[in-house]
């Protein structure tokens, strides 16, 4: 029963529906970390110090805002528009998709991030690509933790704005998503980057050929992201009968 089981949620993970939901994550998700890492490259070409600059975090933090928005938008119809396999995981947790098609959309992303690095690296010849860091007073754990809470603000606005029980919210559901992260790399940046998103972190990092500390990117945003999805579908605003509308990949505001 368990293989039969197995393999019908593997072919529902390939039909047609399924391959443009993972194309539409792949472009949403490449365009946003184009943005983020581009902004980041931006900022330290033209300031300076631009790790002592308080400018250059507003840059990034308006990129992050502005670009998670758009991609959200753009690929919500087709894939709910994760855009990050934090979202993606609290999805899978949460009962919303099934395990091979967030397979599909972690790869699609972390493919997509990847990609969009080296695009990055080929064409500002001589730029570093830059990473993630966190803050030398800080310790992985508490960076691990800013990570989760910042990454359970994120997606639990996700949930909020593609909740079909809420009123229409139209292009102001991934606007919520984009400012959420926005405000987040305002409030956290220096002292953990603000990521939020492990496919971004792992991509500038594959180019850079620096890992340090890239658990503190997975770890805790998937938790805070799981914690997210399940109390809000289970606490704050169960659902009272079998939800019908969020089935499939493309259901959902995604970030």
């Amino acid at each position: 029963m368990a293989p039969t089981s197995l393999t019908a949620r593997f072919q529902q993970s390939v039909t047609p529906a399924s391959l443009r939901a993972y194309l539409a994550e792949f472009i949403s998700t490449f365009f946003y970390v184009f943005a983020v890492v581009g902004s980041a490259m931006a900022s330290r070409k033209l300031l300076p110090d631009a790790a002592a600059d308080p400018s250059s975090l507003v840059i990034v933090a308006i990129a992050n805002a502005f670009a998670l928005s758009s991609a959200v938008y753009i690929a919500a119809n087709a894939s709910g528009g994760h855009v990050n396999p934090a979202v993606t995981f609290g999805m899978a947790v949460g009962g919303h998709i099934n395990v091979p098609t967030a397979l599909f959309y972690w790869i699609s992303q972390i493919l997509a991030s990847v990609m969009a690095s080296i695009f990055l690296k080929v064409t500002t010849v001589g730029q570093h690509v830059p990473t993630y860091t966190i803050a030398e007073e800080m310790t992985g754990f508490g960076a691990s933790l800013l990570e989760g809470v910042m990454t359970f603000g994120l997606v639990y606005t996700v949930y909020a704005a593609g909740d079909p029980r809420r009123s229409s919210l139209g292009a102001i559901g991934p606007l919520a998503v984009g400012l959420m992260a926005g405000a987040n790399v305002l409030a956290a940046g220096p002292f953990s980057g603000g990521s939020m998103n492990p496919a971004c972190a792992f991509g500038s990092a594959v180019i850079a050929g620096k890992f340090k500390n890239q658990a503190v990117y997975w770890v805790g945003p998937l938790i805070g992201a799981s914690v997210a999805g399940l109390l809000y579908d289970n606490v704050v605003f169960p659902t009272q009968a079998p939800d019908t509308v969020r089935r499939g990949v493309s259901e959902g505001v995604g970030v």
